[in-house]
């Protein structure tokens, strides 16, 4: 089991995957080879790259019970490779590349329309047909929307629950705020308030984990904007249906202006912008003060906070609630079986099997029953905070159970809360990246290096905005704008 990757070590781990995999069972795609590896007593390998760090009881529970599982339900060898969060993508994409042993991996929906464009997944249409019959019970026709491109399903929207207002809500400690005299989080100078009184009542705590880019943008933006480009470079705005830079606008300056607040009066560190992709990591830590949350995020990080500050209350808010919410995607997670794959008929049947039942579901994401975790009263008690497969990668709620520290209240809320949403007319937009790539490949850059830096407020506005625009328009950002739009306009037509 590979704990950890680096860079540096991309070519050295190819050498070895390749090299172990050279004496597994490399499953063809047909249901031929599935039946004659079975008679023949051999495991087929599925090789799964996931991002994050295995825990030990993980290690443990992947080489036991659920390697005896896997072998008796499915005849599948399942071999897990980690890769740290903060090196996820560039590594997966370099061993992609590479063509190295990926059956299945784990991406953000925002970049599915990258991933089609890079040839990373293959089409899964006859794969759903013939092998994902507990897929299409419990995933509706709706969910699949958000994995189609051009008509064709790509990945599998693999988190099926309340979704508008998705990344824009921020996850605050809520024992803290209340400590500091502070009841709710509506704006962001209660933000800027919380993070004052918390620097000068709690010296041990390190501020905000994260610059919750998306919900203050939420709150400064004149109309709500759906992200649909990469590096956040193109927005489409929910009332006037346009495609804007989203580096342009209004929001994303006063963005900016809050940022280099709050880094002026040292509430922000500069971990926000050096180690952005580590936010959710360090609010886990137990020693920071919010982060950027979905409905029900609180939920999801509680026990990994609770085990590093016993006394962590989590509570999430939605700035400018009074704002309207839009579902702009079918859940923020994807699975994808990449055309490189050795064994695809494999990885949609683990998809398969782990919404078969909830006695499936649970044993994936939370271990054995009465060792790993229990249900009581229909809510789940955690025995030890331990990862398995993330929760909320795979959340479904047909199968979901709560913990019995979520009150009654929340669970209501979560439960009803895309009741008055409204549906995006962008949802299940993906961009074709065709006429524009050389445009696209400079504009990503330039958001790495000129923009990266304003976005999280740790280069003042005055210094360096008008020379990242300056930047964005001659790499073209106004023609890829304008191609966004031409798709945008197409695909609602023919909604």
């Amino acid at each position: 089991m590979k704990k950890t990757l680096n860079v540096l070590a991309v070519a050295a781990l190819s050498m070895s995957l390749l090299a172990g995999c050279g004496n597994n069972n490399n499953a063809d795609s047909s249901a031929g080879s599935s039946s004659s590896s079975s008679k023949s007593g051999k495991l087929e390998t599925l090789n799964i790259l996931y991002p994050g760090d295995a825990s030990e009881r993980m290690t443990e529970f992947l080489e036991n019970e659920f390697a005896e599982k896997m072998a008796a339900d499915l005849n599948l060898d399942v071999k897990l490779t980690y890769v740290p969060w903060s090196q996820y993508w560039e590594n997966k994409d370099i061993m992609l590349a590479a063509s190295e042993p990926i059956d299945l991996y784990w991406d953000g929906i925002p970049y599915l329309s990258q991933i089609v464009n890079k040839k990373q997944a293959q089409p899964l249409d006859d794969l759903l047909a013939e092998y994902g019959q507990n897929l299409l019970k419990v995933l509706p026709e709706s969910q699949f929307e958000g994995g189609k491109v051009d008509g064709q399903i790509y990945a599998i929207p693999s988190a099926y629950a309340p979704s508008s207002a998705m990344f824009q809500m921020v996850t605050v400690r809520q024992d803290i705020l209340e400590a500091v005299g502070m009841t709710e989080i509506k704006t962001t100078d209660d933000l800027y308030e919380f993070s004052k009184r918390a620097a000068q009542q709690f010296p041990e705590m390190k501020g905000a984990a994260d610059p919750v880019i998306k919900p203050i943008t939420r709150y400064f933006a004149e109309e709500q904007y759906n992200f649909i480009g990469p590096e956040e470079l193109v927005v489409f705005g929910e009332e006037s249906k346009k495609a804007y830079s989203y580096y342009e606008t209004e929001a994303f300056q006063e963005l900016i202006k809050f940022g280099n607040k709050m880094y002026a009066e040292k509430l922000y560190t500069e971990d926000l912008t050096i180690k952005y992709n580590e936010r959710d990591t360090r609010m886990q830590t137990g020693l920071y003060l919010w982060v950027e949350g979905s409905i029900g995020k609180e939920m999801e990080i509680y026990n990994t906070v609770k085990a590093a500050a016993p006394d962590a209350e989590l509570k999430s808010y939605l700035l400018a609630d009074e704002k309207p919410r839009y579902i702009t995607a079918t859940g923020g997670e994807i699975m994808v079986i990449p055309y490189t794959a050795k064994n695809p008929t494999g990885a949609m049947k683990f998809l398969n099997w782990l919404y078969e039942s909830q006695e499936n579901y649970l044993f994936a994401l939370y271990g054995v029953e009465g060792k790993d975790y229990e249900i009581v009263d229909g809510r789940i008690n955690k025995i030890a905070a331990n990862d398995f497969f993330y929760e909320w990668m795979f959340r479904n709620q047909n199968y979901q159970v709560f913990a019995p520290n979520v009150e009654q209240e929340a669970i209501d809320q979560y439960q009803n809360w895309d009741n008055n949403a409204i549906v995006s007319d962008s949802l299940g937009f993906a961009f074709n990246n065709e006429n524009v790539k050389q445009i696209e490949t400079a504009l990503i850059e330039v958001a790495g290096k000129e923009i990266a830096a304003l976005r999280t407020g740790f280069l003042d506005f005055d210094k360096g905005y008008e020379a990242a625009i300056s930047a964005l328009k001659k790499a073209g950002i106004d023609e890829y704008v304008a191609e966004y739009q031409r798709q945008l306009d197409e695909f609602i037509a023919n909604k």
